[in-house]
């Protein structure tokens, strides 16, 4: 597999939201903005780019028995590292995102990453693999609060298109978040399988 396939993969085949449905407790929480979902994106891609590479050179070193813990151990320290930085560099991201920051610790797409690719390959496919994964997840969850925001509130980004009296506010509550979630989900997969 080159370098490309590695990242499109992530993007496209291996979409950690539209095809390997991974991620859905921030996916649902946290897309009730454009920028709330392109900021936990980011913040998780963060974490999957720098845990793969850690997790690809040490991963002879660590004992099976292990295994688990200490991935969970290495995601945790830049989870950590993320969520002290967004603190102190976008308190109002971090603010509205709040609890799902350090859940990113549980995610199941980064251990799962962890586990099924950064461990079997080397640090630069890992890092790519992280990239992929990461932009993939990102511009998914980015599209999810973009549509949410745009039905519910009637903006996007922030700013107002001028028809938020017209707009029902269910889009930007949880149930807006799985009617959303479906119909990307079904879009996607039908341009995908083209």
């Amino acid at each position: 597999m080159n370098k490309l396939q590695i990242i499109t993969g992530g993007i496209i085949k291996n979409n950690p939201t539209f095809v390997l449905v991974l991620g859905m407790c921030p996916t649902l929480g946290t897309t009730t903005s454009a920028i709330n979902g392109m900021g936990m994106g980011v913040a998780t891609m963060a974490v999957l780019i720098m845990s793969n590479l850690v997790i690809s050179l040490i991963k002879n070193l660590i004992p099976d028995k292990v295994r688990i813990p200490a991935f969970i151990v290495v995601i945790a320290s830049f989870v950590t590292i993320i969520q002290m930085l967004m603190q102190a560099y976008v308190p109002s991201l971090y603010a509205s995102l709040g609890v799902f920051i350090p859940l990113i610790v549980v995610n199941c797409i980064i251990l799962g990453r962890a586990e099924a690719f950064a461990s079997k390959n080397g640090a630069i496919d890992s890092m790519l693999d992280g990239v992929g994964i990461g932009l993939g997840f990102t511009l998914a969850l980015t599209a999810i609060g973009s549509v949410r925001e745009i039905l519910g509130s009637g903006a996007i980004f922030g700013y107002s298109l001028g028809i938020a009296d017209y707009m029902p506010l269910v889009f930007v509550l949880a149930p807006g978040a799985f009617f959303v979630l479906g119909y990307l989900m079904v879009l996607f997969n039908k341009f995908v399988k083209k």
